[in-house]
């Protein structure tokens, strides 16, 4: 079957009380509305059209970063979901299969919800479900599966708003049959706005089918509040957690645990307590992270083990056996199999060859203030505590640098590169110059 998605992704969200539009606050270190192009990605759509309204430049920037190959559309006034839909159904000129309308706020719903609605052979599907606390939803009447008509809220009947069967808001229809419904819509109601809901009850005065697919009420989370994006971000570590666990990775303290949308760790990965991961993460199978680590943008091999207290960057890259200790800050940089990095040091934009050893203290001084520049350590090379390696410089195959050295040049391999000033020692001075300060402080003791 060939889908296409309409995320609608227009709305101010007056109640977040920011300059932010709403689809651009995040859970899981992701815009809300890539949960939902996430979710609609996994029907592989031929086409993705957002519409944006609020905000539209900035939405424009993230979706374009969040997925290059989807359209997105202005909706200048923001007239309701129906006007808002009748602003992507000229990108779709053509397209005859299956359209889906998503919500850019709407995070939960999963593929295979997605893919349920698709696969209705009613000619209007609409996803619902069962809420616990009804409250302002519009409400399915229906009878079975088979949907009668959605009603707003503020259109309800007492009747009809004692009825739990809610609307989600997403829905599926053929692309022909959808342009035919939402042409015929109009304003009439208490807000005065373009329901798409009402090409339900103009499917069925067509004597078209129409029917409910329903799913858990948590999937159908909107968010509209900052508490209900924090009950948000909560639900999402849950799944997050309850995922990983079942994959086979062990987390020693779960609930401390944060992911992004994007994480992936494999099999028999042990993550120690307190554990972020930001953005663009890969853990191979059988490594270790230890606890108090903070992780974006990095990929790290089996068998590496990462921490306690360390930090990668983006542009982090970790070979197989590699062990980071605690207060080690890697940045754009490839560290080749067994490399070791004990502890307090930063490697930012650098080549770490196989084997080697980097000593606790060890800086790559990359940046001139204006260019970054970058540093190359050969095999089974020893950097020495408290190195700087100004960059750009390379260090070669088993070469040692001195500890406390200030590397500017080269290093050939096999070479003992020091660069620190001699050292002098003035015999007595240190306990004349005490001398000096304890009469000092005294004087000034009795002067006060």
């Amino acid at each position: 079957m060939t889908i296409a998605l309409i995320v609608l992704a227009a709305g101010q969200g007056t109640r977040m009380n920011s300059d932010l539009p709403k689809v651009l606050h995040r859970i899981g270190a992701a815009p809300l509305v890539a949960h939902a192009l996430a979710a609609g990605r996994a029907l592989e759509p031929e086409q993705v059209i957002v519409v944006a309204g609020h905000g539209a430049e900035a939405v424009t920037k993230a979706v374009g970063k969040i997925d290059p190959e989807a359209t997105v559309v202005l909706q200048a006034e923001q007239l309701g979901t129906g006007h808002a839909v009748a602003q992507a159904l000229p990108t779709l000129e053509g397209f005859d299969g299956r359209v889906i309308v998503l919500y850019g706020d709407t995070p939960f719903i999963r593929p295979e919800t997605l893919e349920g609605l698709a696969e209705s052979t009613a000619a209007v599907a609409v996803l619902g479900f069962e809420a616990a606390d009804p409250g302002r939803y519009g409400r399915l009447v229906a009878q079975g599966n088979a949907l009668d008509r959605i009603v707003e809220f503020k259109d309800a009947s007492d009747e009809e708003r004692a009825i739990t069967l809610c609307n989600s808001g997403v829905i599926a229809c053929d692309a022909v049959l959808l342009t035919e419904l939402v042409a015929g819509l109009n304003n009439d109601n208490a807000s005065g706005e373009y329901y798409l809901t009402d090409i339900v009850a103009a499917a069925r005065a067509k004597g078209l089918s129409a029917e409910v697919v329903t799913c858990p009420e948590e999937e159908t989370l909107g968010i509209n509040t900052r508490a209900e994006l924090a009950r948000a971000e909560a639900l999402f570590q849950a799944r997050m957690r309850a995922e990983a666990m079942e994959n086979g990775v062990t987390m020693v303290d779960p609930d401390t645990v944060w992911f992004a949308l994007d994480t992936y760790i494999g099999r028999d990965v042990v993550v120690g307590p307190n554990v972020v991961f930001g953005p663009d993460v890969t853990i191979e199978s059988g490594a270790q992270i230890e606890a108090f680590c903070h992780l974006e943008g990095c990929h790290i091999s089996r068998g590496a083990t990462v921490g306690p207290f360390a930090r990668l960057r983006p542009g982090a890259e970790l070979a197989e056996d590699v062990h980071i200790g605690n207060f080690v800050e890697v940045k754009n940089s490839i560290l080749a199999e067994g490399v070791k990095v004990g502890h307090l040091t930063y490697l930012g934009d650098a080549d770490i060859g196989e084997g080697t050893n980097i000593g606790a203290g060890t800086v790559t001084c990359n940046y001139d203030g204006v260019f970054k520049h970058r540093t190359t350590v050969g095999a089974n090379a020893f950097i020495g505590s408290d190195t700087m390696l100004v960059a750009p410089v390379t260090v070669g195959d088993g070469a040692l640098t001195g500890s406390g050295s200030v590397i500017t040049e080269d290093v050939p391999a096999g070479a003992i590169a020091l660069g620190r000033a001699k050292q002098m020692n003035r015999p007595g001075l240190a306990t004349k110059l005490f001398e000096m300060l304890r009469a000092k402080k005294a004087n000034m003791k009795k002067g006060s």
